[in-house]
């Protein structure tokens, strides 16, 4: 018999197919999709399609995915203003009656003819269990002419950076990851990275002397250097900036205010 984490990739994966062919089956038509997640909660899909009834959305389709414990709102001919309004409207009525419920919601609208593939769904689903609670993240599938800035992650904490990886995807970063200094240090000469989020508490070799190697590669554009570690030390920090770090956060850390400080680095 399957067990139940086998289960839930099962459902998960004919969520993910579910919405996809919804999104088909709307034809030539704008569509907009949602997902909402809430923290800590049993996730509230009958409010969630009572709101919906009782607002006159009668077209929608409502799915649970048993992975991301997100819900999958489909939303046949809504515009990306029209969706964002009605996430609005959806997180605040979840407030009003969900006790001590803070949905988080990640949103879009797809024009016609141009469909999300199953693999951007799960995306979206994933990252709506990190959007900050304050906001409501528009999730884009812009393609533009230029690539995409890479960001290299140093961390040994795997949640660390597979919450930082989803997070910076979420912004259109092209992400790379490493667990120590050594391993990112042979990283950076192949990837040439524009910015290096790093812990100072690494294995191998870390903290100054591990920026002091960055800062020394052959490199026609040494990469920005964001520092986001426990350490706390006003003499470390200091440090830090005289060795030509571009910005330092300490965890825990406020993803948002981390978003604004990369792109502050790197435009």
């Amino acid at each position: 018999m399957p067990n139940t984490a086998t289960l839930q990739r099962e459902a998960a994966v004919n969520v993910y197919r579910s919405v996809e062919q919804g999104l088909k089956e709307t034809g030539a038509e704008t569509c907009g999709l949602m997902f909402i997640h809430c923290a800590g909660h049993s996730q509230p899909e009958q409010q969630v399609r009572t709101h919906l009834e009782q607002t006159g959305e009668s077209a929608f389709q409502v799915w649970m995915d048993g992975a991301t414990q997100a819900i999958a709102v489909l939303l046949p001919g809504l515009t990306l203003d029209e969706v964002h309004y009605e996430g609005l409207r959806i997180k605040h009525e979840l407030q009003e009656t969900v006790p001590g419920a803070d949905p988080q919601i990640t949103l879009a609208s797809f024009p016609a003819g141009e469909r999300p593939s199953k693999a951007t769904i799960q995306h979206m689903a994933e990252s709506a269990k990190l959007v900050d609670p304050s906001e409501i993240h528009i999730y884009t599938l812009d393609i533009t002419a230029d690539e995409p800035e890479r960001i290299l992650i140093v961390d040994n904490d795997p949640t660390v950076r597979e919450f930082l990886q989803l997070r910076l995807k979420m912004q259109g970063y092209e992400t790379y990851e490493a667990v120590d200094g050594l391993a990112a240090l042979e990283l950076i000469e192949k990837i040439t990275p524009d910015l290096v989020l790093t812990e100072l508490n690494l294995y191998g070799i870390d903290g100054l002397p591990f920026i002091q190697h960055i800062q020394n590669l052959d490199m026609e554009q040494p990469p920005k250097i964001v520092v986001l570690t426990e350490q706390r030390v006003e003499q470390t920090i200091s440090q830090c900036f005289r060795s030509g770090v571009d910005d330092y956060m300490t965890k825990p850390f406020s993803p948002v205010e981390l978003d604004a400080r990369i792109r502050r680095c790197l435009h």
